[in-house]
């Protein structure tokens, strides 16, 4: 009983740690920075890669087509060997909606060394750059904008002297899985990339959500983007890394305007977007995702373990220190849940869902050595220490 004492007590003593020392990573005020409207628009162009996304792109589309940006600003889209007829979809989309002017493209296959949307982001780069924007606006085809949205990111880039803004956009939930599953998404991301320490230029901690980048032309060129990150599976991390590296400063928060449109109704959808880049997360090592399971072991799950056996031996030392524990992860909890509108009866669930993402972290490990590889749009690429 005494091991099991210390157990919760390095839980607990976790939590403490978590709550205070890690960036305040629970907090979700952290929105697009001051901004003032510049005197001078400066020249956007949006980058939006799209492969098979008719079901969501009349729902995200029209929404960049009507932004309400006072400068010159055309999109992108960048047809990804789709075969459900996207590009087809956004010239019928344009047509009938009129608003920025839109370009489809198709970059052809990647060659190799290329992996996920990276080379039809390249492609909508190089086209974009013929126009000479000052800005580059990269979104994904799920994603749809407020008609301010454009005008907001590039003033906050403006007024903050950011080379890259970027806003985790609101995620779908409406299923039950949904609503357990996508605000820990959101909180386990924040946790591992505390988002004021993003933007602390003294700090090494640089991250993006790849859905809402606005980044800064000459930034790019300076971080060799995407070049630079042609092999990487979690492209947004990789990209904000590039910059951050490369002496650009960085921003990210979360959005209030900028929303996925893409459902995850089943556990299998959602299981399969977290299962395909955690074992890349962890960068392919053994002894980091051991180190992660006995990590997530004992952050979240020793505390509703422990409760229950100090409940069961009758040891109150157990069941103070898990329950503290617990009541501290329920705390940080809260204020994401409140930010998705969510219910806050699902905060003491937190354990059950970090189980869930423990064992996708492990499939995601097994999905690798079997050599499947990473995936994207049902395209596969080969393990990055696969030999040719």
């Amino acid at each position: 009983m005494d091991v099991v004492v210390w157990i919760t007590a390095a839980s607990l003593a976790a939590w403490l740690w978590l709550l205070l020392c890690q960036g305040f990573f629970w907090r979700t005020d952290l929105r697009l920075p001051a901004r003032t409207d510049p005197e001078r628009w400066p020249d956007v162009c949006v980058v939006v890669p799209a492969r098979d996304e008719a079901e969501v792109l009349p729902r995200s589309l029209p929404s960049l087509l009507a932004q309400d940006y006072p400068g010159r600003a055309e999109i992108f889209l960048i047809d990804d060997g789709s075969s459900d007829g996207t590009g087809e979809l956004a010239r019928a989309l344009s047509d009938r909606c009129g608003g920025l002017a839109l370009t489809v493209d198709s970059p052809g296959e990647p060659p190799a060394g290329w992996t996920g949307k990276l080379w039809a982001v390249r492609h909508g780069m190089a086209l974009a750059r013929a126009r000479g924007p000052e800005f580059l606006l990269l979104t994904d085809a799920d994603i749809a904008h407020e008609p301010e949205s454009l005008r907001e990111l590039v003033a906050a880039a403006r007024t903050g002297g950011f080379d890259l803004v970027s806003q985790m956009a609101r995620l779908r939930v409406a299923s039950g899985w949904e609503r357990l599953v996508v605000p820990a998404f959101v909180y386990f991301f924040s946790q591992l990339y505390p988002f004021r320490r993003i933007a602390d230029q003294r700090s090494r901690t640089a991250a993006a959500a790849g859905g809402c980048v606005l980044i800064g032309a000459e930034a790019a060129e300076r971080a060799r983007i995407p070049d630079a990150i042609r092999q990487a599976v979690i492209d947004d991390v990789s990209l904000a890394r590039a910059v951050k590296r490369s002496g650009g400063r960085i921003w990210l928060g979360l959005a209030e305007h900028v929303d996925s449109v893409r459902p995850y109704p089943r556990l299998t959808d959602l299981w399969r977007m977290v299962s395909r880049s955690a074992y890349a997360q962890l960068r392919h090592n053994p002894a980091v995702l051991l180190g992660t399971v006995l990590g997530l072991a004992l952050v979240y799950l020793v505390p509703p373990a422990g409760v229950l056996c100090g409940l069961v031996a009758g040891n109150g030392a157990v069941g103070l220190s898990a329950g503290l524990a617990w009541a501290v992860m329920t705390a940080t909890y809260i204020p994401m849940l409140r930010y998705y509108r969510q219910t806050l009866w699902l905060a003491p669930l937190l354990p059950f869902t970090a189980f869930l993402y423990l064992l996708m972290t492990v499939d995601s490990a097994v999905q690798h050595y079997r050599g499947r590889g990473a995936a994207w749009k049902g395209r596969t690429y080969a393990r990055p220490d696969a030999t040719a």
